[in-house]
């Protein structure tokens, strides 16, 4: 029988309270609301791999039992709705390992399946945080011809009288078009006044700004000769933001358009996360939920909008001096963010709505840190899956300039390849899973501070050691922290590893004939400890299952490459380059090891970081 809403006497009205600890935050929401939306009300972001679908358990939580007297209510299991049949088959598949682990099954429940009917307090696990990530994506140095869309012309103006009543932009053409009048920053060829012309926010400013610059002017112009800003005085200054929209990060680089100078770099979490962690589960949220598509929309527009005060704070300037933005991402972060229904993309053929490059003003997307007269460019997308950014990774590697044969792989939850040279190039893309992001792991986690990135095991005694994330030391060196998790580099390292010592046979089972401490038996089966001593609740080990989720990750990755090779008829490339936040993390030696990518000399294996930014 549902239960009726509650009426409490602190003037809130009917519903009911939901505290999440240990951050300490209340959400006031209605009878039957989602917990996972509850969550999201109260600004705690759990994490979501499967679209809601009840099978990553990244949502996990945990019913805190009793009356709170501080907080004046009572929790209970019944004030969440009862496990559906999906919900219940997840949890019976993991029953005797987490009690195995000392833990209770009873106790946790997917925050995506669950209804509110009563007051609530929930225990968040850290595992279940959508925790910032580390994003390493800084800018590198590249060799490039500055060729800026736009320019700065200045110009001092005859002020207006009686007896010369001219019109205030015509009174601005006719100085910029004038070449004793006008100094060009950069040089330009004169201008024809009939082909200028001036963007409606910028005319509205017009007016006050000739007058307080003391007539003169500096005009911003777009390389089609429309004003899109009036500065006072002498100004030369010009800059654009190179924004990377990832699944998961998203980074901005503020530069000088005039010098190509990289002034400051931005980066956060996608906060479309939060809705869905790979690019299907946010395509099945845009067609579960009305107004789907719109929530993701504002999210990354949100997120574009403090980068860019962010960046532009770093620098010492005003967002509103940002007159470029250019912007690359897969083809569904591209759709998005221009509001383009993605479902098309979801089900075959998996056509976009656009291959070509689009262009549009920063205040018709929604971008209003920006000035309102912004151009904002996004690139091609060269096949359904294969998106902006991987066109940025070419336009930064530059493989159609080589006489090498080079293949260049972004990986990620999905990986696009590239192979060729100056003859030409083929591409694909292929979804490898979210085990290198740390989901179903049974101790994965993002690349965030806490989690192991490095793994090493001695090929004699068969012990581990591990760093990681943002710590420089080894878990064997006095003073190193205890970890929270491993993320997906930490995982390709522990296996590979596993691989290079023999403790994994080559079918990718465990080799119980190498004894060592680190692997021993418990009820959940046999699998590889990380932690010597682990605490109860906190074992962090490789487990026979996890070596199946990085063989179902690599084996598509390895699979596309051959089928790319066989297209171009080759059998090996001369160089591989690993593009992405997760490539640059990669060993490339370990990545070897595993068969990622194919058979190549080690020393022309290598990371090229956020290739797409640059």
């Amino acid at each position: 029988m549902k239960r009726k809403p509650i009426r409490k006497p602190d003037g809130h009205g009917p519903g009911h309270t939901v505290i999440f600890q240990p951050m300490g935050v209340r959400a006031r929401v209605p009878d039957g609301a989602n917990l996972r939306d509850a969550a999201r009300q109260a600004g705690v972001l759990l994490d979501s791999l499967c679209g809601e679908r009840a099978a990553c358990g990244k949502c996990r939580v945990i019913v805190q039992r009793g009356t709170f007297h501080g907080d004046d209510l009572t929790s209970q299991d019944d004030h969440l709705s009862p496990p559906g049949p999906d919900e219940a088959a997840y949890w019976a598949a993991r029953a005797a390992a987490l009690t195995a682990r000392g833990e209770d099954p009873v106790a946790y429940r997917l925050a995506c399946q669950a209804s509110v009917q009563g007051d609530l307090v929930v225990l968040v696990p850290e595992s279940s945080r959508a925790v910032r990530q580390t994003v390493r994506k800084s800018a590198g140095e590249r060799a490039i011809d500055i060729r800026p869309v736009q320019r700065k012309l200045y110009a001092e103006l005859e002020p207006a009288t009686l007896a010369d009543p001219l019109a205030d932009w015509e009174r601005l053409t006719g100085a910029l078009a004038a070449p004793e009048r006008a100094i060009r920053t950069p040089a330009s060829l004169p201008l024809d006044p009939a082909h200028l012309s001036i963007d409606l926010p910028a005319l509205r400013d017009l007016q006050a700004v000739v007058r307080s610059g003391g007539w003169k002017v500096t005009a911003t112009l777009s390389e089609r000769g429309e004003v899109i800003r009036v500065e006072p005085g002498f100004s030369e200054a010009l800059y654009g933001l190179a924004v990377d929209v990832g699944t998961t990060t998203i980074v901005a680089h503020l530069c000088d358009l005039h010098s190509g100078e990289v002034l400051a770099t931005a980066d956060a979490m996608n906060p479309q996360a939060g809705l869905g962690e790979d690019v299907m589960s946010r395509i099945s949220y845009a067609a579960a939920h009305p107004g789907g598509g719109r929530d993701l929309q504002r999210a990354v527009l949100e997120c574009l909008n403090g980068l860019a005060r962010k960046a532009a704070r770093q620098a010492r300037l005003k967002a509103s001096a940002i007159t470029a933005l250019v912007v690359v991402g897969n083809s569904v972060m591209h759709h998005l963010l221009l509001g383009i229904d993605p479902q098309p993309l979801g089900f075959a053929p998996y056509v976009p709505a656009i291959h070509t490059p689009f262009d549009l003003r920063a205040r018709d997307l929604g971008l209003t840190a920006l000035n309102t007269g912004a151009l904002v460019h996004l690139l091609p997308l060269p096949a359904s899956f294969v998106g902006a950014d991987t066109m940025g990774v070419l336009l930064a590697e530059a493989p159609h300039e080589q006489d090498e044969c080079w293949l260049i792989v972004d990986v990620g939850t999905n990986a696009e390849l590239v192979l060729g040279n100056r003859r030409r190039l083929v591409c694909t893309s292929t979804p490898t899973g979210p085990a290198f992001e740390g989901a179903h792991i049974e101790s994965g986690m993002r690349a965030a501070p806490g989690a192991i990135e490095r793994v090493e095991i001695d090929p004699q005694t068969l012990l581990p050691r591990f760093r990681m994330v943002e710590c420089d030391l080894w878990s064997d060196q006095p003073g190193a922290p205890t970890p929270l998790g491993i993320c997906g580099s930490g995982i390709i390292d522990a296996v590979a590893e596993l691989v290079r010592v023999g403790l994994v046979r080559l079918d990718g089972r465990f080799d119980a004939g190498r004894p060592t401490p680190a692997l021993r038996r418990d009820e959940s089966g046999r699998p590889f400890y990380l932690l010597a001593e682990p605490a109860p609740g906190q074992r962090i080990a490789i487990t026979q299952e996890d070596i199946r989720q990085v063989q179902l990750a690599k084996a598509p990755l390895y699979v596309a490459a051959h089928y790319l090779m066989a297209a171009f008829g080759i059998e090996r490339p001369d160089r591989i380059l690993l593009a992405g936040g997760f490539g640059s993390r990669i060993d490339p030696l370990r990545a070897l090891i595993l068969g990622m990518i194919p058979d190549c000399p080690p020393e022309r294996v290598l990371a090229v970081g956020n290739a797409a930014g640059d």
